[in-house]
C-alpha cells in the first residue's frame, strides 16, 4: 500500500547509508557516460520549455499533454524492445526501464528539474556520493529489461510474482532490487516540513536530514512524471488526484494568522478617545420636576368607567356612541349607549356561564383574552372590549394575523402564550377570512398557543337573567386591560394598564382637551391602541361623546375623507397624524365645499414624531382660508408606558400661544440645545408639544446609567409620575423595574420625588412654559441620536 512521505525518508535514509561507499566506488567513466544532462544541455534538448518557475508554482509535469509527450518520446525510443507495461502498483523507485528513464530530449525533463538539481550538484564535497546514484542507477535499470520492484508481489498478495534478475545484470543491479524492495515497506519520522509531491527541494549538508518529495506507491490508471529524490535518482511516480489534493490541503495552515483577520492598527484601538473639546456642552442649570395642574372640581369623577357606561346606557340609551362606514364612506352602523350597554352585558354573561371545559367554567375573573378584530370592525371591538371589562377578564387587543408564519404573528403569538391566553373573541366575518387547518376549523397560527374562538355575534351570545348584575361601581386595582407594544427589535411586549389608571387617564383627557357631552369626534387612528384607543373608545364613553371612526382602508381610497366627514358631522375634535394631514394636501385640489370652523382641537397623535411641523404648516397655510384656525392644532406627546405625556391646548383651555424655534443640528448631535437661525442649512425648526397632563410630574434624565436630572439646554429622556400611566410589563418582571420604577436623582444623588417615575422612551426637554418630547428611544437602551427627527422649542 502507500506509504507515508515521513516514512518513506526515514528508510530512505537509513538503508542507502550502508551503500553510499559502494556508489562512490563507481567507475567514473560509468558516470560521465550516464550523468544527466546539465540545465544547457536541457535547455538546448527542449526548446519548447517554458521559463523557470518558483518551487512553490504547480509543477508543470503533473499536466496531461506533457505527460502525453514524454510516453510517446520514451515509446519512440524504446521501440525496438518490447517492455512489459505496467498493471498493477509498483514501488516506486524501481520500475521497468520504460517506467523508470526518461530521455533527456523529453518535455519530461523540465527546467524545474534542473533548477532543483542544479543545487546538488553544486554542493560540497560529500555530497557527490549522492548525485552519483543517478548515473548507477540508470546503467543498472538499462541492464535489466525484465526486473521489477521487489515490493509489488509483497505489497500486493494477489499480484503476479516478477521474473528473475536477467544474467546481464550487474552485482550493483540486485543490490540495487533488493534495495528498493526494503525501501518499499519502511516507514520513517523525519521531522519537516508538510509533503509536496509537485516540487523538489534543495538538498543541504550532508549531516542535515534532507527534505524530500513526497513519493508513493499510487493505484494503476494514474497519470505518472518523473520526480527526483534527495540524492538526484528520477523516479516515475503516479500520485493521485485525491492524494494531491490532501497533500496540499495538509500543507496549509489550518487558520490564517491573526494580522491577516485584524488590519486595524491595535494601539490605535487600545488609546482611549478623547472627547472633542470643541464640541458644546450644556451650560443651564439643573432642571427641576415640572408638575402638571391638578384635577378640577368640575371633571366628572364616577366610581368607574363601567358605572358611567351603565348610566348612560340605562338613562340615554338612543344616544349614538359610535358610527362605523365603509370603503365608501357610507355610515353601515351606528351603536347606540344602550345598544353597547345591552350587549357587553350579554358578552359578559355568556363568558362567564356559557363557557365550560369539562363541567368547570372555562374563565375565571382575571383571565386574560384576545381581541381579534380587523380595522374595519370599530363597534364588535367596543362591544367586545367593555364585555370583558363587565366580565372581570382582561382583554388583550391584538392585530388579525394574515397568514400562518406571519413574522409579526409570531411576536404576537408569544405575547398570548406569556399572558396565558386560551381564548379569542372575533366576529363570524372575521373568522371566515382566517387560515383554516383541514378540519375547517381556524389554524393554528405559528408561535401561538393553542386557542379557542368565540363568535360574538349576536346570535352567538346569550340573554342574561333579569337578576344578574355584573359588578360596576367597585374601582378595583386589578388589570383593566393590556395593550401591546412593538419594539424597534421586533420583539412584542405587553403593557399592563390597571383599572385606576385607565380612569386617571379618562379624566386628564378630559380636562386637557375639554371634553363635553354630545361632542363628535372623528377618529382616524387605530381603535385597539395608543391615542386611538384612549380617546376613541374610553374617554369618549365618560363624556357619552359620539365617535365616528374612519377606516384606513377608507383613507387610502379617500384620503380627503376624514376632513369631508368632520364638516359633515360638524365634529369638535379630530384625533389624526400628519401623514393623515400631509395626504390631504395632496386630495384638497377641486374640494372647495369643506369647511373646518366647526374644529376647536385637531389632535396630532404621532407617537415618536409627534410635533410634524411641516405638515401641521403646510396644512395651516392651505385650510385656513377654510375655516381652520391656528391655534386648533394641537400636537401630543404619547408612550405606551406613560399613556399621554403632554398635550397642546387651545388658549380657551388657558393654553399659551404656540411656540417654535431653530435649533442647531451640530448642537442636537451631542444632546445639546443651541438656538440658531433659519439662514444655515444645518438647522432644524422645531414646535413644542403642550403642557404636561393635569395630574402628573414631568422630568427629564439623563439617557445612560444613572438617571440625574438634565440641565435646562440638554437633551434627555422623558420620566412621568402619574396615576395614569401602565403599570409593568406582563410577565417581565426584570425590564418592569427599569422601566416603570425609575427614581430620578438630582446632581447631589437626592431623589427628586418621594415617588417612582415611569420612562417613557421619549427624548426631549423642558421649555419654559410647554413641555417638548422628541423621538422614541429603544427598548432597552436608548438612543441619542436625534438627526432624524425634530426636537421641540427652547428659547
Amino acid at each position: 500500500g502507500d506509504i507515508t512521505q515521513k516514512g518513506y525518508e526515514k528508510k530512505r535514509a537509513k538503508l542507502l547509508a550502508r551503500y553510499i561507499p559502494l556508489i562512490q566506488g563507481i567507475d567514473p567513466s560509468l558516470q560521465a557516460e550516464n550523468r544527466i544532462p546539465g540545465p544547457s544541455q536541457t535547455t538546448a534538448a527542449a526548446p519548447k520549455q517554458q521559463k523557470s518557475r518558483p518551487t512553490t508554482s504547480r509543477d508543470e509535469r503533473f499536466r496531461s499533454d506533457v505527460h502525453t509527450e514524454a510516453v510517446q518520446a520514451a515509446l519512440a525510443k524504446y521501440k525496438e524492445r518490447k517492455m512489459p507495461m505496467p498493471s498493477k502498483r509498483r514501488s516506486v523507485l524501481v520500475h521497468s526501464s520504460v517506467e523508470t528513464y526518461t530521455p533527456p530530449d523529453t518535455s519530461s525533463a523540465s527546467e524545474d528539474e534542473g533548477s532543483l538539481r542544479r543545487p546538488g550538484r553544486l554542493t560540497s564535497t560529500p555530497l557527490q556520493s549522492h548525485s552519483s546514484v543517478e548515473p548507477w542507477l540508470d546503467r543498472v535499470i538499462q541492464g535489466s529489461s525484465t526486473s521489477s520492484s521487489a515490493s509489488s508481489t509483497s505489497s500486493h498478495p494477489g499480484g503476479r510474482p516478477t521474473a528473475a534478475p536477467s544474467a546481464a545484470a550487474t552485482p550493483g543491479a540486485a543490490a540495487a532490487t533488493a534495495l528498493a524492495g526494503r525501501e518499499a515497506h519502511t516507514h520513517i519520522d523525519l521531522h519537516s516540513a508538510p509533503p509536496d509531491v509537485t516540487t523538489g527541494l534543495v538538498e543541504h549538508s550532508y549531516f542535515e536530514r534532507p527534505q524530500v518529495a513526497s513519493v508513493r506507491s499510487v493505484p494503476r490508471g494514474c497519470s505518472g512524471s518523473m520526480l527526483e529524490t534527495a540524492d538526484g535518482v528520477p523516479v516515475n511516480s503516479r500520485v493521485s488526484s485525491k492524494i494531491q489534493q490532501l497533500l496540499n490541503t495538509l500543507k496549509r495552515p489550518k487558520r490564517p494568522p491573526l494580522k491577516e483577520f485584524f488590519v486595524d492598527d491595535f494601539e490605535e484601538l487600545l488609546e482611549v478617545q478623547q472627547p472633542d473639546p470643541n464640541q458644546p456642552k450644556p451650560e443651564g442649570s439643573e432642571t427641576s420636576v415640572l408638575r402638571g395642574e391638578p384635577l378640577t372640581a368640575g371633571v366628572p369623577r364616577p366610581p368607574s368607567l363601567l358605572a358611567t357606561l351603565q348610566r348612560w346606557g340605562t338613562a340615554q340609551p338612543k344616544s349614538p356612541c359610535l358610527t362605523a362606514l365603509d370603503t365608501t364612506g357610507k355610515a353601515t352602523y351606528t351603536l347606540t349607549y344602550g345598544k353597547l350597554w345591552s350587549r357587553s352585558l350579554k358578552l359578559a354573561y355568556t363568558l362567564l356561564n356559557k363557557l365550560t371545559s369539562k363541567n368547570e367554567p372555562l374563565l375565571k375573573p382575571g383571565d386574560r383574552v384576545a381581541l381579534v378584530f380587523p380595522n374595519s370592525d370599530p363597534v364588535m371591538f367596543m362591544v367586545a372590549f367593555y364585555g370583558c371589562l363587565l366580565a372581570e377578564l382582561v382583554p388583550v387587543p391584538i392585530e388579525v394575523p394574515l397568514t400562518r408564519k406571519d413574522a409579526g404573528s409570531q411576536q404576537v403569538g408569544f405575547l398570548l402564550g406569556s399572558c396565558g391566553v386560551s381564548l379569542a373573541l372575533t366576529t363570524d366575518a372575521c373568522q371566515k377570512g382566517l387560515p383554516k387547518a383541514q378540519t375547517g376549523e381556524v389554524a393554528t397560527f405559528k408561535g401561538w398557543p393553542p386557542l379557542s374562538w368565540l363568535v360574538i355575534d349576536g346570535k352567538h351570545l346569550a340573554r342574561p337573567p333579569k337578576d344578574w348584575h355584573p359588578l360596576t361601581q367597585d374601582t378595583r386595582t386589578g388589570t383593566a386591560y393590556i395593550e401591546y407594544k412593538t419594539s424597534k427589535e421586533g420583539s412584542t411586549v405587553g403593557v399592563t394598564v390597571s383599572h385606576a389608571s385607565l380612569l386617571a387617564q379618562c379624566r386628564a383627557l378630559t380636562q386637557a382637551c375639554g371634553y363635553s357631552e354630545a361632542e363628535t369626534l372623528t377618529n382616524v387612528l387605530d381603535f385597539k391602541r395608543d391615542a386611538g384607543l384612549w380617546h376613541g373608545v374610553l374617554t369618549s364613553v365618560m363624556n357619552r361623546m359620539h365617535v365616528v371612526s374612519i377606516p384606513y382602508a377608507l383613507m387610502k381610497a379617500n384620503p380627503l375623507s376624514w376632513i369631508q366627514k368632520a364638516c359633515f358631522y360638524k365634529a369638535r375634535a379630530a384625533l389624526v397624524k400628519s401623514r393623515d394631514m400631509h395626504w390631504s394636501l395632496l386630495a384638497q385640489r377641486g374640494q372647495r365645499d369643506v369647511s373646518l370652523s366647526s374644529l376647536r382641537m385637531l389632535i396630532v397623535a404621532d407617537g415618536a414624531n409627534p410635533w410634524s411641523i411641516s405638515s401641521c404648516d403646510a396644512f395651516l397655510n392651505v385650510f385656513q382660508s377654510r375655516g381652520l384656525r391656528p391655534e386648533v392644532i394641537c400636537p401630543c406627546a404619547s408612550s405606551p408606558e406613560a399613556l399621554t405625556v403632554a398635550i397642546r391646548r387651545p388658549p380657551d383651555l388657558g393654553g399659551p400661544p404656540p411656540r417654535k424655534a431653530v435649533l442647531s443640528m451640530n448642537g442636537l448631535s451631542y444632546g445639546v440645545i443651541r438656538v440658531d437661525t433659519e439662514e444655515k442649512l444645518s438647522v432644524l425648526t422645531v414646535q413644542d408639544v403642550g403642557q404636561v397632563m393635569p395630574g402628573a410630574n414631568v422630568c427629564v434624565v439623563k439617557l445612560e446609567g444613572t438617571p440625574y436630572l438634565c440641565k435646562t439646554d440638554e437633551v434627555g429622556e422623558i420620566c412621568v409620575n402619574s396615576s395614569a400611566t401602565g403599570t409593568a410589563y406582563y410577565g417581565l418582571l426584570g425590564i418592569t423595574k427599569n422601566v416603570f420604577e425609575a427614581v430620578p436623582v438630582t446632581a447631589g444623588g437626592a431623589p427628586v420625588f418621594d415617588r417612582p417615575f415611569t420612562r417613557t422612551g421619549l427624548l426631549g426637554f423642558i421649555g419654559p412654559v410647554s413641555m417638548s418630547s422628541c423621538t422614541r428611544t429603544g427598548s432597552q437602551r436608548r438612543d441619542t441620536s436625534l438627526q432624524s427627527c425634530p426636537c421641540p422649542s427652547h428659547s
